[in-house]
């Protein structure tokens, strides 16, 4: 299970086979190099054809369990290496791979991930962007309500039963509230991801209040004064570096102004 999101960018392989079925078809194929690798570690040496498993997920009416054919899951991802060469040059190819406009964030959530995107937050010293974030919370009621049911599923979808917190000059905000922030509120639009990436010190913040206007209204000419600041390199911890290619795919969808697909 992960949140799955793509950069909403119009393209050949989308029209031809919809995003839904290319989202399907990677998050298959992968799931079948990761039992494969699963099963050679354990030395069965087996060709993926004799190969299967069993993959539960949670769902509105309770635990639901599916059987998968590695074999079938691998056969249904080569019908997109067709469409494969009109990533080369796709603006929107942000992980440099085909079908790149797409990432996948996967759960659990670790502790270590939630006190890097609580670290990353507005201090007293960033004035005018912690006002920003203390009237969001208030104006769009973020109290975490949305996802604490998650938190309480047993690690499934979180490391630690409860949310981390953090101070921010006179009010407290947990990470229930900041995940709810970024991924409970539909899918993301320009003007959002700009205030997301302030917010989280992926963009400079340094501005003064007339540059609000320009940084969530004018993203293909704002980018240029305001680059993209984190990089994967360095950092090994799985959940951190899938939150910072979100934040990159964020601050594309920012740049070029299309919004980012949720499913969370």
């Amino acid at each position: 299970m992960a949140i799955d999101y793509v950069i909403d960018y119009d393209c050949v392989p989308k029209r031809e086979l919809t995003t839904d079925e290319i989202l399907d078809r990677i998050k298959g194929a992968e799931r079948a190099q990761a039992i494969i690798q699963l099963f050679r570690d354990g030395g069965d040496s087996r060709p993926p054809s004799e190969m299967s498993f069993e993959f539960t997920r949670s769902t509105p009416q309770g635990e639901e369990t599916r059987e998968f054919s590695v074999q079938d899951l691998l056969d249904k991802y080569e019908a997109l290496r067709p469409y494969e060469h009109h990533c080369a040059d796709c603006p929107v190819n942000i992980r440099k791979r085909p079908f790149g406009c797409i990432g996948f964030i996967q759960y659990p959530i670790s502790k270590t991930a939630e006190k890097w995107l609580l670290d990353r937050l507005p201090t007293p010293d960033d004035a005018l962007v912690l006002l920003l974030l203390s009237q969001g919370v208030q104006d769009f009621q973020y109290d975490g309500a949305t996802v604490k049911p998650l938190r309480a599923m047993d690690g499934t979808y979180f490391e630690e039963s409860t949310p981390d917190s953090r101070r921010l000059g006179d009010f407290w905000l947990d990470s229930d509230q900041l995940f709810e922030m970024i991924f409970a509120v539909g899918h993301i639009n320009p003007n959002h991801a700009a205030l997301l990436l302030l917010f989280l010190h992926a963009v400079r913040r340094d501005i003064e209040a007339g540059d609000i206007m320009e940084i969530t209204r004018e993203g293909q000419q704002a980018h240029l004064k305001y680059p993209f600041l984190l990089s994967e390199d360095g950092i090994t911890e799985r959940t951190t570096r899938e939150l910072i290619e979100f934040l990159r795919a964020l601050y594309t969808g920012w740049k070029l102004q299309l919004r980012v697909i949720i499913d969370a």
